[in-house]
């Protein structure tokens, strides 16, 4: 993945905070909206058979602050489309999927014009329509649903007093079942870290 518009965003990011000074923290009740992007990049070695590819999509998220310092945060997505390979072989399937994530979040209250946060909450993704090619043209694959423990690491940058970009890393528990024609090839544990990048609106 390449990483230099993470590098200039965060730049940006940076410059902009410069100019943000009468910004303030959060407070109880506040509401932050964001829309952007995330890259999902599975861990190497999913399954014994296949191995699912990473893909960029569309995310969005809504902020609920119980307090100035902790969050509750509803991760959603524009559903994601995977390529699945043979391991050594080529595209043999691909699925789309669903990964809405609710978490708790901290903000530590450290500057007016960035704050980072962290926390860590439940994910259930759903897969669908699945279609198979190549080896495996003719069959039917099925992937389970999953859920499991998902944690996040960010933070957002002050454009104005409205406005903020957020930069994150995400990690997901996600493992499914695999079968193919209803015979079990095993669990595939997807477990991606997921790269975001997002503008927010606070209201």
């Amino acid at each position: 993945m390449n990483a230099t518009p993470y590098a200039v965003a965060i730049t940006l990011g940076l410059s902009a905070a410069g100019f943000a000074a009468g910004a303030q923290a959060y407070q109880s009740g506040d509401w932050l909206a964001r829309a952007g992007t995330h890259y999902i990049d599975p861990k190497s070695d999913n399954n014994d058979v296949v191995s699912v590819d990473g893909s960029l999509g569309i995310t969005g998220s809504l902020v609920y602050f119980l307090r100035p310092t902790i969050a509750i945060d509803l991760l959603l997505a524009v559903p994601y489309q995977h390529d699945i390979s043979l391991n050594g072989g080529g595209k043999v399937a691909d699925t789309r999927h669903l990964p809405p994530t609710l978490s708790l979040v901290w903000y530590p209250q450290v500057s007016d014009v960035w704050h980072p946060f962290v926390g860590v909450g439940v994910n259930h993704t759903f897969f669908f329509d699945e279609s198979t090619q190549g080896a495996l043209e003719g069959t039917k694959l099925h992937l389970s649903d999953s859920t499991g423990i998902a944690a996040v690491a960010g933070v957002d940058f002050v454009l104005s007093p409205r406005w903020s970009l957020m930069l994150d890393l995400r990690y997901i528990d996600i493992d499914t079942k695999a079968t193919v024609d209803g015979a079990s090839i095993g669990d595939v544990e997807i477990d991606p870290i997921g790269y975001g990048m997002a503008l927010g609106y606070q209201f």
